[in-house]
């Protein structure tokens, strides 16, 4: 890491995402990144997972170019799906969770029982 990066954005955590994260969060599309790096709107890296490229965004200029393009109340819109899902997401695995718990319960209550 450099020095001048200590605390930037691509360093922070939450600072930056891939392409693909950015497609998937705010509905953007590939050809509206790309164009948008082309003109120097958004900053990118190119980095490799598992010997793939991919883009490096930095969040708050993703977020710009979200406004920007499609108005503020749209990344609103976007921002509270996205945490529905994830507390919906989050709903399930404690549900499992709860499911799998009462069925330790009835076991060990059944075995309890035959002591």
């Amino acid at each position: 890491m450099y020095p001048e990066e200590t605390g930037s954005a691509w360093t922070t955590k939450g600072g930056s995402l891939s392409d693909k994260s950015a497609r998937k969060e705010f509905g953007l599309t590939q050809d509206e990144i790309i164009e948008a790096m082309k003109e120097g709107r958004l900053q990118y890296r190119i980095n490799y997972m598992h010997g793939n490229p991919y883009y490096k965004l930095i969040r708050s200029e993703v977020e710009t170019l979200v406004n920007e393009k499609y108005g503020s109340d749209y990344l609103k819109k976007k921002k509270i799906k996205n945490k529905l899902a994830q507390v919906n997401k989050e709903m399930r695995v404690l549900k499992s969770q709860l499911v799998s718990l009462d069925r330790r319960k009835t076991e060990l209550l059944e075995s309890l029982d035959e002591s």
